[in-house]
């Protein structure tokens, strides 16, 4: 899947990723498409309620061996 940024969270715990992922949305246009790497086993359940909450689209969720790939379109 193709992404307008990626944003590097490896290492970080909750709420790291998601107070980066939302600041990094902010600075994007709607419908772009924004690739987050991640290690926290909590971002897979953080990710799924942060998009639920704020009407941004979760695209896809994979496990690369101990890194969380999200992908998530701008509203």
């Amino acid at each position: 899947m193709e992404a307008q940024k990626t944003l590097d969270c490896k290492g970080l715990n909750c709420p790291m990723p998601i107070v980066k992922t939302k600041k990094t949305l902010e600075s994007m246009k709607p419908g772009e498409v924004l690739r987050i790497e991640a290690t926290d086993k909590g971002s897979k359940s953080d990710m799924a309620a942060f998009s639920s909450r704020t009407g941004n689209e979760l695209l896809e969720t994979k496990e690369e061996g101990n890194k969380f790939i999200f992908y998530i379109r701008k509203k």
